[in-house]
């Protein structure tokens, strides 16, 4: 079979997110198939440094960004080029131009479940009509797969809901957590000084991180003791919530430290008195699993998957509910007893997520779908 992967994503900024996924993908598939050809189309700068060399793989450059006009245009026309049996394309920007067998993951359905305008800053028109781009492309990448991969029963529910799919054609493959690689580090790199609760990853609204601030609030009014440290790199949306700190006069206890390295991580997360995700959206919800892997405590919002995928391990609230947000930093930071059980209950379910696993299944799919495309075209 000649497989080719959509790897533009790998690596760079994209590694928080939808580039670390490929990057897994790739580090614990590839060694598990030396018959297959693959063909891995990855940015230019990506060819002469690619990691993962196999005699079965052939690395090519597609240097076109993603969600752009050479992307629908150009992409296809490079794929076709090398005659592939089957495509992954490990996000929903499938060219609407490729109409051969494809697989598809799709994360999540945030844009589709939460288009506001706060969340993009476009004006208007230009936002109207990016969404109709998106629209577009999300729904060919879902009805023209051969098959659909999610990392939730969540997100399968919602995607089979949304495009009224069957749910055969959707598998659930869950996403794992790195131990990421620890460099001894000072907190006072980061001027961090007092307990803290965490928070790590993007503000976009649909992150709800202005509970944050009403907590913080709260929190301050009762002199507590108790900062909270937000990482995440700096954008537009970080700086309106940077503006709503100061207007709640809470800016002297929220500290945004902007990006911090993958091997600064660690650090943040160990000193951490607890972790707090009031996220009312997620397809897959990884920072919390980090934060337990740490033996960090969590308390999460009971929200789409994060039930799911955190089980007994997290302290719930339900999103609006600022007084439950402060009900579990209280218990966890207050009862010793509690606090460690729910760092064992999250050593635990950490435990349940393997990317070894997750690429076993990939490569199962792979064949199993192509096996039935062959049985239906004989």
């Amino acid at each position: 079979m000649r497989i080719g992967i959509d790897a533009r994503f790998f690596g760079g900024e994209q590694s928080k997110g939808l580039g670390r996924y490929t990057e897994k993908l790739l580090k614990y598939l590839l060694p598990l198939d030396h018959t297959n050809q693959y063909f891995i189309f990855v940015p230019e700068e990506l060819v002469e440094a690619w990691p993962y060399p196999q005699k079965n793989v052939t690395v090519i450059a597609a240097p076109y960004r993603w969600y752009s006009l050479a992307e629908q245009i150009l992409l296809p026309l490079k794929l076709r080029r090398y005659k592939l049996d089957l495509v992954h394309f490990p996000h929903f920007n499938v060219p609407l131009l490729y109409n051969r067998p494809f697989i598809v993951t799709i994360h999540d359905l945030i844009i589709s479940r939460f288009p506001t305008e706060r969340a993009t800053t476009l004006g208007p028109l230009m936002y109207k009509i990016k969404q109709l781009g998106y629209h577009s492309v999300i729904s060919h990448a879902a009805r023209a797969a051969q098959h659909i991969i999610t990392v939730s029963e969540y997100s399968k529910r919602d995607l089979i809901d949304y495009f009224s799919l069957p749910k055969n054609k959707i598998t659930v493959l869950y996403e794992a957590v790195d131990k990421l690689e620890a460099k001894a580090i000072a907190l006072k790199r980061y001027n961090i000084n007092w307990p803290y609760l965490l928070y790590v990853g993007n503000a976009y609204p649909h992150k709800n991180l202005e509970q944050l601030v009403s907590v913080m609030q709260q929190l301050k009014k009762q002199g507590s003791k108790l900062h909270c440290v937000l990482v995440g790199k700096g954008d537009y949306f970080y700086d309106r919530l940077k503006q709503l700190a100061w207007a709640k006069d809470v800016d002297d206890v929220m500290h945004f430290v902007g990006f911090v390295p993958d091997a600064h991580l660690p650090s943040l997360y160990r000193a951490a008195a607890v972790y707090v995700f009031p996220s009312r959206y997620e397809g897959f919800g990884l920072p919390p699993l980090e934060a337990m892997q740490y033996g960090t405590p969590v308390v999460s919002a009971r929200s789409s998957c994060l039930p799911e995928v955190l089980g007994d391990a997290a302290v719930y609230f339900e999103p609006d509910d600022i007084s439950g947000i402060l009900r579990g930093i209280q218990i966890l930071t207050q009862d010793e007893a509690v606090r460690a059980d729910y760092i064992a209950r999250g050593y635990r379910q950490v435990r349940r997520y393997d990317w070894q696993i997750m690429a076993k299944q990939t490569l199962a799919l792979y064949e199993k779908v192509y096996t039935k495309n062959i049985q239906l075209n004989t």
